[in-house]
């Protein structure tokens, strides 16, 4: 009977603690301009992916809480070409979109070509060829209705739409201008909604740092003219409520609507650690939105968004994956992985349970298609162990670990073969145009471990055998910040090799929390 009884009252609470919070950021580390479309029950997001390949990532999700990354739209060559691209450019911000029976994804590539879309009829993909786009500017959108297909962008600082065809990407209507935004720098990221009678557009604009906001207009013609919200912006945390917070930068939002009826946005924000910096990168932010019929929206109420979110949500419904497949070995590479720019395949090899990686002569400075392959930092805290076979290298090879913000941006944890045939581990750093080797040992075998450690401000790098560690130093978190060494994208812990050589990687250990 007792047991009669408790079931229903378990069931009762499990239930409430389904719909009520979560923790921001909802895809933490480098998830910048992030763009979502409801499909039934599904939700499917994109984010930027710049210099990094494969390009734009993609992440469903039941309940806008729990997202898993189910693949990448740009995951051939000849959907992407990114140079010698550093992370000042390849591919900006992406918008997703569906409509009748297929998925569309706009975006650009800067630096190659501009702007671009490409199909598919599963967000899995494949997807299709790019499908270039007459209309330039940055930040690029689609709006389906009654059989036309819309495109906004930002060229000349300026919101303008134009009438596509889908399928070809032909323009079939002169761009014309509609907005112009608030009179913040760096008017972009334009979306447009229609909701009772009138076209809503929502914008970016301050520039994605620290007065960064979304503001909004309407009109009853999408051509316009637009009326600007009397309340913009409806989101920024440059304000006297949210100075203090350590969320900072939130812009660069979508609206969607659940099934239910109510109304979310994702947007982009970065988390400030050991001061007024931050090293994770543009992250991905979830928050409640009220939309009142002929109103415009108003985001978590008004207030500034939190880390903790102590909102009614949709029904929770967590995903259990392995959040570190990789800590024994390699059986296969995740939709996680990045390299720097289009990789040379045949520097990467998968051999009994090791990623071998085969040196090239770029350094990760010199930037020309480096061996490298890593996932970004998504952890404040955390713990990365990997040991290496180093029997591979020859004099002066270098294959390791580093933290990566850009090519003159990164923390390097290595090993290397000298001259007279030892095995040293070498702790070295460039920041801007400082390069410095902190510190060197020698080790007394060729199967190395290297650890990495971080408590959120500082990194402390570890290396030694099986017969020992030490500690080779330690290195502040800010130095490797979008303040101090620029870029647009977040600390990315990878593998490299530099050389003539090869290196065998037998694991990558990564715990975060």
């Amino acid at each position: 009977m007792k047991k009669a009884l408790l079931l229903p009252l378990y069931l009762m609470f499990a239930l409430v603690m389904s719909a009520q919070g979560y923790r921001n950021p909802v895809i933490p580390g480098y998830h910048p301009d992030p763009s979502v479309v409801r499909v039934g029950d599904d939700f499917y997001l994109v984010n930027s992916s710049f210099q990094y390949f494969p390009g734009v990532p993609v992440y469903h999700s039941r309940d806008l809480v729990n997202w898993l990354q189910i693949g990448n739209v740009l995951d051939r060559e000849s959907q992407v070409d990114l140079k010698d691209f550093s992370s000042w450019l390849g591919i900006y911000a992406p918008t997703i979109r569906y409509n009748d029976g297929t998925y569309y994804m706009i975006t650009t590539n800067v630096g190659a070509g501009g702007n671009f879309m490409v199909t598919s009829d599963n967000p899995t993909g494949p997807w299709s060829e790019p499908i270039w786009l007459k209309q330039q500017g940055i930040d690029p959108s689609l709006y389906f209705e009654n059989g036309k297909c819309y495109m906004v962008s930002n060229p000349d600082n300026t919101i303008m739409l134009c009438e596509i065809d889908p399928k070809t990407g032909r323009q079939l209507t002169e761009s014309k201008a509609i907005w112009r935004g608030t009179g913040g720098r760096y008017p972009e990221g334009p979306h447009i909604y229609n909701k009772d009678g009138w076209y809503y557009l929502l914008i970016s604009e301050g520039g994605t740092e620290l007065a960064h906001k979304l503001t909004m207009a309407r009109s009853r013609n999408i051509y316009g003219p637009y009326e600007s919200n009397p309340d913009n912006p409806i989101l920024t945390h440059c304000s006297m409520a949210g100075q203090s917070n350590q969320i900072q930068g939130t812009g660069h939002g979508d609206f969607v609507q659940a099934k239910d009826g109510s109304w979310w946005i994702v947007f982009l924000a970065y988390r400030n650690y050991g001061g007024s910096y931050h090293h994770l990168g543009r992250e991905t932010y979830l928050a409640p939105v009220v939309w009142e019929k002929d109103k415009f929206p108003v985001v978590n109420d008004g207030k500034p968004v939190d880390t903790l979110m102590n909102v009614r949500t949709l029904p929770l419904k967590p995903i259990d994956i392995d959040p570190n497949p990789t800590a024994k070995g390699f059986d296969k590479l995740g939709f996680e992985w990045v390299y720097i720019q289009n990789p040379d395949s045949s520097k990467y090899a998968l051999t009994d349970g090791k990623l071998r990686l085969y040196g090239s002569a770029s350094t990760l400075t010199e930037n020309k298609k480096p061996t490298f392959i890593g996932r970004r930092q998504e952890h404040a805290v955390l713990n990365l162990t990997s040991d290496i076979d180093a029997s591979g290298l020859k004099p002066d090879d270098e294959a390791g670990l580093t933290v990566y913000q850009i090519n003159n941006g990164h923390y390097d944890l290595y090993v290397r073969r000298s001259e007279n045939g030892a095995l040293q581990a070498v702790l070295a750093y460039q920041i801007k145009s400082l390069h410095k080797e902190e510190a060197v040992i020698t080790l007394d075998s060729d199967v190395a471990r290297l650890q990495i450690t971080s408590d959120g401000t500082m990194y402390t790098f570890h290396a030694g055998t099986s017969s020992g560690m030490k500690t080779l130093g330690a290195f502040d978190t800010s130095l490797v910040s979008t303040e101090v060494v620029g870029g647009f994208t977040g600390v990315v812990l990878g593998m490299f090799a530099h050389g003539n050589g090869h290196a065998d990687f037998m694991n990558f250990d990564y715990r975060g929390q």
